[in-house]
């Protein structure tokens, strides 16, 4: 068995580091917030060139206070994209916002910034990048967009700790940036977990306050806030982890390399690195129109895989009365029906890549197909 992540392979390699630090943790008995949650704050915004880092539960809850800080409220709209975690889409529409759908690039899988514009309204508020896949979202028209419409730049940075943006770390490039450390995360914690950066400090006040029931000291409640605070040993076992981030990501990086080379004999078309970007690859998202079929002989042969993601979010029954339609995003469904996600963590082996690109190249060899992009 090739396991699409191995969570177990990871932690037996910095075990005494991460029970140290859980050992620590738990005599301090401070369960909730604290000192170590307070050094993770100062130790990421750093590593992400921000003023500011806010620890909260999870990704989800990073983007909710990011559209609550800025604003974002009923009536509003925020322009994202259809293809990526629901959690995206969710979040726009817990503040009681409306999102709005533009296409992928179907070269980077993020958002077409060629289309941006076409999509604002005089309701308009906000633009929600994805940094996709572990690939920056192409940042510059965005921003450049956003400063004409007087529009706020909200990045998901979920699947992209450590990428850059012409070399400047992604989340502190728009006016908020966020975080997921959910396990298998490039930065993963053991259990839930979310960051959000900022250089604005009225934003971080905000949902400083907001993240622990809208207090600013200990019952006196200023806003109407949520409880949406990291654990204390969440916080002491990512600050074991980020230590170990660049390291990982260049592991990540390599792995990504061999496998182009690997798979150039193939019929999939393999990750295409955009100019702007460096890519950390938090998923290694090939494609092939026959996706459903490659992944069922994958999973025969003991080797494990992903769809990042099977339906977009506009034809999910949850979001059907925002009233898009089949075809509305051309890129964005056909990408859907054709990624496919293979193993990708640091400590893959070179023969476990070497195993895993021999059964696509086996059974999806190159017979001058027309790749995407």
């Amino acid at each position: 068995m090739i396991p699409f992540v191995d969570l177990k392979a990871q932690y037996l390699s910095i075990k005494d580091e991460i029970d140290s630090a859980v050992f620590k943790a738990l005599e301090s008995t401070q369960f909730v917030l604290g000192s170590e949650v307070v050094a993770l704050e100062e130790e990421f915004a750093h590593y992400c060139n921000a003023d500011y880092g806010i620890a909260v539960n999870t990704g989800t809850s990073a983007l909710h206070l990011a559209l609550l800080a800025v604003g974002i409220g009923a009536g509003d709209e925020v322009i994202t994209v259809p293809f990526t975690f629901v959690a995206t889409t969710a979040a726009i529409c817990y503040t009681g916002a409306t999102p709005v759908f533009v296409d992928i690039d179907p070269v980077s899988y993020t958002i077409d910034v060629t289309q941006i514009e076409a999509a604002i309204t005089e309701r308009t508020k906000a633009i929600l990048p994805v940094h996709l896949y572990g690939q920056a979202a192409d940042m510059e028209p965005i921003l450049d967009i956003a400063r004409r419409h007087g529009l706020v730049v909200i990045e998901d940075a979920a699947q992209a700790h450590r990428a850059e943006y012409k070399g400047r770390r992604v989340g502190s490039l728009g006016d908020i940036g966020c975080f997921s450390f959910y396990p298998g995360k490039n930065l993963g914690a053991c259990g839930e977990g979310g960051m959000v950066v900022t250089n604005n400090p009225e934003y971080e006040r905000k949902m400083r306050m907001l993240r622990d029931w809208g207090q600013e000291q200990k019952y006196h409640h200023l806003l109407k806030g949520y409880n949406y605070r990291m654990d204390g040993i969440q916080g002491a076992i990512l600050r074991v982890k980020l230590r170990h981030l660049d390291q990982w990501t260049e592991a990540r990086r390599t792995h990504a390399t061999q496998y182009d080379k690997l798979l150039t004999s193939s019929e999939v078309t393999t990750p295409t690195v955009m100019p702007y970007s460096y890519h950390v690859y938090h998923v290694y998202a090939v494609r092939s129109p026959r996706r459903d079929w490659l992944q069922q002989i994958l999973h025969r042969q003991g080797i494990q895989t992903g769809i990042h993601y099977p339906i977009p979010v506009h034809l999910q029954p949850a979001y059907a009365e925002l009233g898009y339609q089949s075809g509305d995003f051309p890129h964005a469904e056909r990408a859907a029906r054709e990624v496919l996600s293979l193993p990708m963590y640091a400590e893959l082996s070179l023969n476990q890549l070497e195993v895993v690109s021999a059964v696509v190249r086996e059974n999806l060899p190159c017979m001058n197909w027309q790749k995407v992009g």
